[in-house]
């Protein structure tokens, strides 16, 4: 519930927009018709929105259309906030329901980086939260699955520039044959997990999230290893985890 009613002169130079997007021109007439606010009304938010270059006028079709400065309203709209409002609902439903945490992490330079976690819907996290914490992409499970489902030469690229981290973590994409011997069993699999020598109190599994083929983000579960073997969390959450990255994914196409 809102805590207060909303403000009609924001909502209604909202309905204005919208109605705008919908056509190249539009008249003040049909404005009216499809928003219903009273012409004298409209006349003053158009004059508002063309202050801020958000509408222009066309005097000679006597008309208005969006202006391009609109498309700022969107800047901020891309990648990672749309994972976000993509995978956020479904993934706290599903920590709701299985109790460990999950996570979604976007590729960052040389790691991923988490973008959401469902540690505040779950009983059993071990951490206060992970939002912007860096994860191997050769040591982490969320990494692992995004180097394996990631393009050829994306792979190539990101394990040439991990050879000249210090991270002890990224200390495999030393050995090529063997990191590459590892991504190939991971995306047969269609999961990855941690190194289990990385923070050995937890494990994590991860799947890719895929949009139009191209992995876009990882999603993964973490859970306390003394409760759960590793065997037993493939067998039991591998097929939620793969069913939500997929519902993300559908999201994002929509979106």
């Amino acid at each position: 519930m809102s805590s207060f009613a909303p403000i009609r002169s924001v909502e209604r130079a909202l309905d204005v927009l919208l109605a705008l997007n919908r056509a190249p021109l539009t008249t003040l007439h049909q404005l009216h018709l499809q928003t219903r606010i009273p012409k004298p009304t409209l006349v003053r938010l158009l004059e508002t929105l063309q202050h801020r270059a958000l509408v222009t006028h066309a005097p000679g079709h006597g008309a208005y259309r969006l202006a391009s400065s609109v498309k700022l309203l969107s800047s901020g709209y891309h990648g990672e906030p749309r994972i976000v409002e993509a995978v956020a609902a479904p993934a706290d439903a599903l920590t709701r329901k299985i109790k460990w945490p999950l996570a979604v992490a976007v590729l960052d330079y040389d790691a991923m980086s988490v973008r959401y976690s469902t540690i505040a819907t779950s009983p059993l996290a071990l951490l206060h939260s992970t939002i912007n914490m860096r994860l191997s992409l050769v040591g982490r499970a969320m990494g692992r699955a995004y180097l394996a489902f990631c393009g050829r030469e994306e792979r190539k690229i990101l394990l040439d520039v991990l050879k000249l981290s210090p991270n002890e973590e990224d200390a495999i994409a030393h050995d090529r044959a063997a990191v590459l011997s590892l991504l190939s069993r991971i995306r047969q699999q269609g999961y990855a997990l941690r190194e289990p020598g990385i923070r050995p109190v937890s494990r994590t599994l991860a799947v890719p999230i895929l949009e139009n083929r191209r992995v876009v983000a990882t999603l993964g579960m973490t859970w306390i290893a003394s409760a759960v073997s590793d065997q037993e969390a493939v067998a039991r959450y591998l097929d939620p985890l793969q069913r939500l990255a997929h519902l993300a994914g559908t999201r994002l196409a929509n979106l």
